[in-house]
């Protein structure tokens, strides 16, 4: 099928979708500029163009690095280019944490060299490195109940996760280990921490992530190991031998360094106090192209910017996009945002931060009917499968704007394969489909404006407090 062949395919099949949609409170004009974001998005999205150069040209983004302060300026400049009236960026001092040289190897009873990257935040090993037997537990209750044991060893949280981001076997449930684990184990004397890559393709890729230091404990070195490192020392600690580890870890924490969060506004033509937020954090860990987590997000929101300003159409309040800086390893970007900007009137906040597979819809927390109506704009979705709507949304940059009552939303992305790549070297632009990217623009774009242009507004949530 030639270009022009499925460009005219794919103008047929949104308007005849759309126009067979479920009606419900949705009217002609709503249809039409549905139809009109949509086909500009499917047909003619530049949402690839913008990723490639982020990932390409510019690369991982982690805060205090170069890479993070070319995205600030290049991001600024193509909102620029692409028309938005309005476009700034605000200084935010965000944490500088370097990674270093890291290497570790089983040592006894056997020797192997381990796949590992060292936890955003760690503190680096003495020089000449640590050794230490190993002991493995599967949980921070099981460290707990086995805490007279660790003592002058290295901890190994050892959990496979299954796909998505479930609280109880996917991401959701091993997170907290690597958060907060360093600091139970050292608690009990530890003298350094592995976890089992939180990650689902088994590929010697270890996946970083960040850690939290307790006040008042020992700051040991701690680091995520790839699964089949993890499953070796479970079979040699099964067989009875003791497992000694020897690891090397470069990471320091330098001075905090000047980021900045990028701000574009679409003024509102009736309500321009009234905002209608879209944002994905430009930041990312120092390793792979960050094109996943959250490159496709930022790429996605300055998209459905472009589009909606190329349209010609003046929304009634005014469309904010922000892009976060420093969501990964402190969320500097969005707890400064609301500091400047939550006493302003935000009627939606929604994130995209999820990666860049085919959408599947929107995650939203709302007063009482606020699923409802987020369900009615989404069925006009239901042509590309992105019209489900799950009763808990939000994300990490906008969490902060909870205290205000402020409806919080995220467009969601089928999640199987995306703890594959995870904040790996393996999150590169080669991951992402190029339709499916522009799927996503499509579903926020629609969203996007029609929470911008109607009359009624979400119904707010009961403020409260913040992380």
């Amino acid at each position: 099928m030639t270009k022009t062949m499925k460009t005219i395919s794919t103008l047929l099949a949104v308007a005849c979708l759309l126009a067979t949609a479920p009606l419900f409170a949705q009217t002609d004009a709503e249809r039409e500029v549905a139809a009109r974001l949509a086909g500009g998005a499917l047909i003619d999205g530049k949402a690839w163009d913008k990723l490639a150069y982020l990932t390409d040209r510019i690369g991982h983004r982690l805060s205090g690095s170069e890479g993070l302060a070319k995205a600030v300026t290049w991001t600024a400049e193509e909102f620029k280019r692409d028309g938005i009236p309005k476009v700034w960026t605000e200084e935010v001092m965000v944490p500088h944490w370097v990674r270093g040289k890291e290497a570790a190897r089983i040592v006894a009873p056997v020797e192997w060299d381990l796949a590992l990257l060292a936890l955003g935040g760690s503190v680096g090993t003495p020089e000449g490195g640590i050794t230490a037997e190993v002991i493995e537990v599967d949980s921070l209750e099981q460290l707990n109940e086995r805490k007279d044991e660790v003592k002058g060893k290295i901890v190994l949280f050892n959990k496979a996760i299954e796909a998505g981001f479930d609280a109880k076997y996917g991401y959701g449930s091993a997170v907290p280990m690597r958060v907060v684990g360093p600091s139970r184990a050292a608690r009990h004397g530890a003298v350094g921490m592995l976890i089992r890559s939180l990650g689902t393709a088994d590929f010697r890729l270890p996946h970083t992530g960040t850690l939290r230091y307790e006040d008042g404990l020992p700051k040991i070195p701690s680091a995520a190991i790839a699964s089949e490192g993890a499953e070796l020392i479970h079979r040699l600690l099964a067989s009875g031998d003791p497992v000694k580890v020897h690891m090397e870890l470069g990471a320091k924490t330098l001075p905090d360094a000047l980021s900045h969060n990028v701000i574009a506004d679409i003024p509102g033509r009736e309500k321009p106090e009234e905002i209608v937020l879209i944002g994905g954090h430009l930041d990312s860990w120092d390793v792979g192209q960050g094109a996943h987590d959250d490159g496709a997000g930022c790429a996605i929101v300055m998209e459905v910017m472009r589009l909606i300003q190329k349209s010609g159409m003046k929304p009634r309040r005014t469309i904010r996009a922000v892009l976060f800086t420093n969501e990964e390893n402190g969320l500097r970007g969005g707890r400064d945002y609301e500091k400047r900007h939550g006493h302003e009137t935000h009627v939606a906040a929604i994130e995209s931060d999820s990666g860049g597979a085919e959408p599947v819809g929107f995650g939203v927390s709302a007063g009482e009917g606020g699923v409802a109506m987020i369900e009615e704009i989404a069925s006009m979705l239901e042509f590309i499968d992105a019209h489900r709507v799950a009763s808990r949304g939000g994300g990490a940059d906008i969490s902060p704007l909870r205290v205000h009552g402020v409806p919080l939303m995220n467009l969601r992305q089928q999640s199987f394969n995306y703890f594959d790549y995870h904040h790996t070297e393996a999150d590169t632009l080669d991951k992402i489909n190029r339709q499916n990217l522009n799927k996503n623009v499509a579903a926020l774009a629609v969203m996007t404006w029609l929470l911008a242009e109607r009359e009624e507004t979400l119904p707010r949530n009961e403020p409260q407090e913040g992380d």
